[in-house]
């Protein structure tokens, strides 16, 4: 071995590919109870069962009690919203005017952007998120400021500033004209560098008119391979209002898809309120859903059907959607999506809950290439989770026999407590024990 591979013993859980249905998750995951996982240059090298190695590596980390998995991929979470996390009583439009523009307003500060991208992003990574598709504001320093930070760690993040044209206060509108130039500079400096990668994020098509989503069109046309983030179907009363705006579109998600701003790296969250004929356009597409149980729970929008999606063939990622959104933790939000499930009548596996954190949610981003799994080749991102941090998760664990049900104390009782490393790009760049001194 290379005096530069990096070796990690440990207890190793992941998917070996995507799956077109919840049946073969179960055939596509691997667990190696000890296990090396070898790392050269910001690449995954290779998963072995220790007993299989030929040869014993010299530079090894014995993480030994541990269980090594993917790191988490966040398929929609607001940066900006951070620091009003929490914020009480009101349901999304309401929510939107009374708490999350006047905090946005803040983000023309640029020193107040670099800060709030600085915390944001350990608090990403101090629960084992390693990639994100991430709304900034209206304001070109918001991304910037955010893009910056990701840049100093190598971290795969994929975002845009928002696109706002109406129903909105004064200061966070721009003019279709000022946020095409916006976003066009934006793209030309941030797009493709390193493993950053922009995203086209018109808020949502009530602050949209007809003029921005033609801008959105034109920049989509102009940069095929960027991405397409925005919401979709959150709230009874918002889609009402879309109706009420564009009474000449069939739905929704007509709007989006007649500027032809559906497609294979379209993703909208939410999703919770569609027709028939949206299920269709979304898997004709190829379009994804961000699946956000916990702020979908919070601003009391819904439940999403998980089950139509595998019916539907729309491919999904979990998002944490804070601040709507209670947690930056993926553990919670997973126990929060098995609780939507349940009221449901549909049974998320814990198997089923990781892939769509992991590899199911790179899926979902296009990047299932580069990220989701230990295959070689991969960029080396991954989470160390101590499996039993309090005196109930020791009980619960000790007394639980197969990884699934280990997995599933996990996701129903673990929180950012179990996160004793975090890994991006074959550097460790979180540690609970060193966030403790």
């Amino acid at each position: 071995m290379s005096h530069t591979t990096t070796a990690i013993r440990a207890s190793f859980f992941d998917f070996t590919g995507v799956a077109e249905d919840p049946e073969e998750i179960m055939a596509r995951a691997r667990y190696i109870e000890d296990g090396v996982l070898l790392i050269e240059a910001g690449r995954v090298v290779a998963l072995y069962a220790w007993d299989a190695l030929a040869q014993r590596p010299d530079n090894l980390l014995d993480m030994r009690g541990k269980l090594i998995v993917p790191g988490f991929v966040d398929t929609h979470i607001h940066y900006p919203q951070t620091e009003m996390i929490g914020a009480y009583g009101e349901q999304l439009l309401e929510w939107l005017n009374q708490y999350t523009f006047p905090v946005e307003s803040q983000y023309h500060c640029a020193d107040h952007a670099a800060a709030m991208s600085a915390f944001f992003l350990q608090q990403l990574l101090a629960n084992g998120t390693t990639s994100a598709l991430v709304f900034g504001t209206v304001h070109p320093q918001s991304v910037d400021a955010l893009f910056s930070a990701a840049e100093t760690i190598d971290m795969r993040i994929i975002a845009g500033k928002v696109m706002m044209d109406r129903h909105a206060p004064d200061a966070l509108l721009e003019t279709p004209e000022q946020s095409y130039a916006d976003t066009r500079a934006l793209i030309e400096r941030w797009h493709g560098r390193g493993r950053l990668s922009y995203a086209l994020t018109p808020r949502f098509a009530p602050t949209s008119t007809s003029a921005l989503l033609a801008k959105v069109q034109q920049l989509r046309q102009e940069f095929p391979d960027v991405w397409l983030h925005t919401h979709l179907s959150e709230n009874p009363q918002e889609v009402a209002w879309v109706r009420s705006l564009f009474p000449q579109r069939e739905g929704y998600l007509d709007v989006y898809h007649h500027y032809q701003l559906t497609g294979r790296r379209s993703l909208f969250a939410h999703c919770l309120h569609l027709e028939d004929h949206e299920w269709q356009c979304l898997h004709e597409t190829d379009s994804a859903i961000a699946f956000c149980p916990t702020s979908n729970l919070f601003l009391g929008s819904g439940l999403f059907n998980l089950k139509r999606s595998w019916q539907q063939g729309v491919r999904i990622g979990i998002g944490t959607d804070v601040g709507a959104g209670t947690t930056f933790n993926m553990l919670q939000t997973l126990g929060e999506a098995y609780k939507v499930g349940q009221l449901q009548q549909y049974r998320l596996s814990a198997a089923e809950a990781f892939y769509h954190a992991t590899l199911g949610g790179a899926h979902a981003l296009d990047q299932h290439d580069y990220i989701g799994n230990f295959a070689p080749g991969k960029e080396a991102d991954f989470v160390v989770i101590d499996p039993a941090v309090s005196p109930l998760q020791r009980l619960r664990i000790g007394n639980s026999q197969a990884i699934w049900e280990r997995l599933f104390v996990l996701m129903t009782l673990g929180d950012d407590r179990n996160i004793a490393q975090t890994w991006v790009n074959g550097r460790r760049v979180w540690s609970r024990d060193a966030a403790a001194c």
